[in-house]
């Protein structure tokens, strides 16, 4: 009974009530009538400090920390910090929660929902991404439900300032960690825009990515990139020898992958990958046209600029840590072959996510994640949007709704790669999506052939950057 008691009070103290300057400041508020500072507010959330606000015009933006218990299922084993923003436009306006899946960035901008609907936005950080992690790290802890649960605690914590309807959004692994959020706490959200979000369902069955490296673009382009990918793997001697020089020049070590070698054939088999997912068709031009010819500069200049020599390095690889424990446990990762290339010159393959998590960390694959995300979003979707673009690999294996989801779509933009997103659609789609984001976020809409986003573009807010990252990255 002592230890149930104990228990509670641990919980009661973490999730806490109205702090005594929340309760002060809300009663001063009510007396002269005025409302409170949305700082105060905020401020006044039990576990929320501030790290700093940075102004914008027309907004107010703030960088915080949030108090997060390390286990949900036991909240009393510890806690840590976890990095969140508020991109504040006005309490009455709805509000976006984005999430990248990643590190949450420092200054301001605005997901293309948060546009649409003139949005506030809370952004957050994923946990075990620094220095969202707890020290020292319990790896176990780090899985999709305690990632949600997260999310459901800031929602929780955020709704009484911003009473409005929300939205949950992200693209890539953000797109994913919004679906999960929605399969674990389908009653929190009014809606859901997810990205380009993969869905492997069963990780050791990946054809439909082989399939759509047979179709992907021209013919043309394809041999290109079959040829330069080819011959890096040809010219592996003289190519690792300059390989060898920059990982010296730079300081670069390659104990987690386990060796020079294999971190060079990873590189070299993310090339076409990583060609598709962040380049259009048109950049075909850049690549060398006959690779048998090209100097080994050219070669390797290619490759880099698309797959990057520095990202299989310790160091490259150290902050994505988080990311490859959960492929390597959860999400799956994708393993696709290569007819064009002789076998002998093919050391290892598609390496698996063990092979770029440092080994002190332990990982077992379970199955039955996706699967479970997978069937509910097939049978219980509701108010659900997904956008995929046509020329990018990771949508060869993506979200379905069918028998069950109501008002929930999946769509794919023309000729787009990982960056794709709603103004990309087709124009009936892009009005009908427009519609519905406006309708889940509460937010009077014209008809739906004249539906458009209520906020003006801002160059700054709404730039798309689309990095150039590992293909094993989504």
């Amino acid at each position: 009974m002592r230890k149930a008691l104990r228990w509670l009070l641990a919980l009661t103290v973490l999730i806490g009530t109205l702090s005594t300057a929340g309760v002060a400041t809300a009663a001063q508020a009510g007396r002269t009538g005025q409302t409170a500072d949305i700082k105060d507010q905020l401020l006044a959330i039990p576990g929320m400090s501030l790290v700093q606000e940075k102004p914008y015009t027309g907004y107010r933006y703030f960088v915080l920390n949030y108090t997060q218990p390390i286990d949900h299922r036991h909240p009393s084993k510890g806690t840590f910090q976890q990095r969140i923003t508020v991109l504040h436009k006005d309490v009455s306006r709805p509000t976006v929660f984005y999430t990248s899946g990643y590190n949450v960035s420092t200054n301001p901008s605005r997901s293309e929902p948060t546009r649409i609907a003139d949005a506030n936005q809370v952004s957050l950080e994923y946990r075990y991404f620094t220095p969202s992690r707890p020290e020292p790290a319990d790896w176990s802890k780090l899985d999709i439900w305690q990632a949600a649960s997260d999310q459901h605690r800031v929602f929780k914590a955020l709704k009484s300032i911003y009473t409005k309807n929300w939205l949950a959004t992200g693209g890539s692994k953000g797109g994913m960690t919004a679906t999960y959020f929605e399969r674990f706490y389908p009653r929190d959200m009014d809606g859901v825009v997810a990205y380009v979000a993969p869905n492997d369902v069963v990780n050791n069955e990946d054809s439909a990515y082989d399939r759509f490296f047979t179709k992907v673009g021209t013919k043309e382009c394809r041999d290109r990139l079959d040829a330069v990918q080819r011959e890096a793997l040809v010219r592996r001697e003289p190519l690792e020898q300059k390989y060898a020089a920059y990982a010296a020049e730079n300081g670069f070590t390659f104990t987690t992958v386990g060796s020079l070698d294999k971190a060079y054939e990873a590189v070299v088999l993310d090339y076409v990958w990583g060609f598709w997912q962040y380049s259009l068709l048109a950049d075909c031009d850049i690549i060398p046209a006959n690779a048998a010819t090209a100097t080994d500069d050219e070669i390797w200049t290619s490759v880099d600029t698309i797959s990057g020599f520095s990202f299989y390095t310790d160091q490259g690889l150290s902050p994505y840590t988080p990311y490859y424990y959960q492929a390597g446990t959860q999400l799956g990762a994708p393993t696709i072959q290569f007819p064009y290339i002789e076998k002998k010159y093919i050391h290892y393959g598609y390496q698996p996510p063990r092979n770029f998590v440092p080994r002190d960390i332990p990982m077992r694959f379970q199955p039955k994640a996706m699967r479970d995300v997978d069937s509910w979003v097939r049978h219980h979707a509701d108010h659900m949007l997904f956008v995929y673009g046509q020329n990018d690999p990771w949508g060869a294996e993506r979200f379905a709704v069918g028998k069950g989801s109501k008002d929930s779509y999946v769509f794919t933009a023309p000729g787009l790669n990982h960056g794709a997103n709603v103004a990309a659609l087709t124009a009936d789609q892009k009005a009908l999506a427009t519609a519905r984001i406006l309708a889940w976020a509460g937010v009077p809409a014209p008809t739906t052939a004249q539906a458009k986003a209520l906020a003006p573009y801002d160059a700054k807010l709404d730039r798309q950057d689309v990095q150039r990252e590992p293909t094993l990255r989504p």
